[in-house]
């Protein structure tokens, strides 16, 4: 599939044919796979979509992070953030809730290091899943054979 369809300012194609649940993700000419656990019917080739989205809010948090103490000049040698997510299935909905770990190794203080905690919550995927989302579907021509 071509990114024909790819407006605005992200745009990653998921694709999967008969091979069940492996999935080729492609964005920015990078590829990575994408699979369910054996468990589960997979061959567990690659990261399951929840390990997915916790991925994308740890390097993202990791990165904002990076360059805040780059900016500020600040002696930090290593970001580490481990993250878990559980699901609480409601009678009515389901709510999520993500842990996210944050280790700082180097040189700082213990206010630059409040200041760190805060600034993960700027990182610009945090915003985007602690605020309203819209996603909207639509069917386009499928290949025959």
């Amino acid at each position: 599939m071509d990114n024909e369809h790819c407006i605005g300012t992200s745009c990653t194609t998921v694709e999967i044919g008969k091979d069940k649940y492996r999935t080729e993700v492609r964005a920015s000419g990078h590829t990575v796979i994408a699979d369910e656990p054996v468990a589960v019917g997979g061959k567990d080739e690659g990261m399951n979509p929840n390990e997915f989205l916790l991925a994308s809010l740890g390097t993202c948090t990791a990165m904002t992070l990076r360059m805040y103490a780059d900016r500020k000049g600040w002696s930090v040698d290593n970001i580490c953030v481990e993250l878990t997510m559980d699901i609480i299935k409601g009678n009515e909905q389901q709510t999520t809730y993500i842990k996210r770990h944050i280790r700082i190794d180097g040189i700082i203080d213990d206010d630059q290091r409040q200041r760190m905690l805060l600034i993960a919550d700027s990182c610009p995927l945090h915003r985007v899943m602690t605020n309203p989302i819209v996603i909207t579907s639509n069917l386009i021509p499928g290949e025959e054979e």
